[in-house]
């Protein structure tokens, strides 16, 4: 296998620079090199400047000519739940047909649904499917991809889906780097039904203590009649007492206050926030608590796109992730999320990569290793098809993505 040393000259380079966030206006702020070098030993990043001033590589080095071609930091989608069994087309129909996302959970579908598929399948059937979406994730240019739990709501297959995440991510040729997180307050299971806090005892004195070697951060879906705030608050706290990192589902269907909870427990980041107010917008600004935007579910349900240039204009911080799922949003497409963030929440090219790749890197908390091209971080990194960012949004929904480098070795390569 490739050994990371890699030598990209001639190229375009566009990239967000720092260690941390990009916030409000300074999300537009992009590095710039004409006829650009990239070299990076051992999968992280040596040199970036200028072509002329390439320096000797190893003799094993992978080169490149990446003239007229640009060169991006790798695309980290930080919000997805790529583990599951099971597949909900019928409820993809229900939907067009009018039925919204709460009716149709109470109706038996939703989360519960895939529960009952996720407990009846192996790991290694978990493994395998996830893979699949892995490989077509690389395809288009993603370097690092979040995974959740979620869809067990019960120790035993909780811990099924974190260990086949755990799997993927330690796999020695696997194409990405994986973080897990635990959902396991992703609802109240039917066998809790009416005794929420009976069900978060169980999260706090059993699941936290029994993940946390193999997890990287604990997320809860802070929603009206699911988790609400006093009750999110409660399982926050006991997993950030444990050293979890925290992120929310906030405010996606109701403004119920998540995006003020995520700002004063310090989360990572805080997602959907279709319906958040302007006084969470502040706080999470004031925070420094990342706003994930998800404007595929947002399409995929026909709702309002959450408000990204409020969250900019406020000074804070916005990622971007495609949250693919199998009900709500069965896609894990980074074209059509880069056109949606453009066209519909008129987000410019410059702010759409950065929310995409510093941005979503910090949601993680690991800006200090990728999300941008520069020496001393992870030699993750996109080369475009042609010489121009704004190819990114003006071919709606298509693939521009030529190779995706991940710690210096080449993943995917797409005609």
């Amino acid at each position: 296998m490739n050994k990371g040393n890699i030598l990209i000259e001639h190229a375009t380079i566009v990239t967000p620079l720092g260690h941390e966030a990009r916030k409000g206006e300074a999300m537009a702020d992009l590095h710039t090199i004409v006829d650009g070098c990239v070299a990076a030993i051992d999968g992280i990043i040596t040199y970036t400047g200028p072509s002329r001033d390439c320096p000797a590589m190893p003799a094993d080095t992978v080169r490149i000519d990446a003239k007229g071609n640009v060169l991006l930091p790798g695309f980290v989608d930080s919000h997805t739940h790529l583990i599951f069994g099971g597949f909900r087309p019928d409820e993809f129909e229900w939907r067009l047909k009018g039925d919204s996302y709460m009716s149709i959970m109470e109706r038996g579908g939703g989360i519960q649904s895939t529960v009952n598929a996720t407990r009846a399948t192996s790991e290694d059937e978990l493994v395998d499917r996830a893979q699949w979406f892995i490989d077509s994730m690389s395809r288009m240019g993603v370097t690092t991809v979040e995974a959740k739990s979620g869809y067990g709501l019960d120790t035993p297959t909780e811990e099924k889906m974190l260990k086949a995440i755990r799997r993927l991510a330690d796999k020695p040729d696997q194409k990405l780097r994986i973080v897990s997180t635990f959902l396991g307050a992703h609802a109240v299971p039917r066998e809790y039904a009416g005794r929420t806090d009976e069900y978060i005892d169980l999260m706090i004195s059993e699941m936290l203590p029994r993940f946390k070697d193999f997890t990287d951060c604990c997320d809860i879906f802070c929603e009206k009649n699911v988790f609400e705030i006093e009750e999110s608050r409660r399982l926050l706290k006991a997993a950030a007492e444990m050293g979890y990192r925290l992120k929310l589902h906030a405010d996606e269907i109701v403004q119920l206050g998540g995006a003020e909870l995520a700002a004063e427990l310090h989360a990572l980041s805080a997602d959907h926030l279709l319906h958040v107010s302007d006084q969470g917008i502040r706080a999470m600004a004031q925070a420094g608590t990342v706003a994930t935007l998800l404007p595929l579910t947002a399409f995929a349900l026909r709702e309002p796109y959450a408000p990204a240039r409020k969250f900019i204009e406020a000074g804070a911080a916005v990622a971007l992730a495609t949250d693919l799922n199998p009900g709500s949003c069965f896609s894990g497409s980074i074209p059509l999320t880069i056109a949606l963030a453009c066209i519909y929440m008129n987000m410019s090219i410059e702010e759409t990569i950065t929310a995409l790749t510093l941005n979503g890197a910090a949601a993680l908390g690991l800006a200090s290793s990728t999300g941008s091209i520069e020496p001393g971080k992870s030699a993750d990194m996109v080369m475009l098809g042609c010489d121009n960012i704004h190819i990114l949004p003006y071919y709606v929904g298509m693939n521009c993505v030529k190779t995706t480098i991940s710690a210096g070795r080449i993943v995917a390569q797409n005609p």
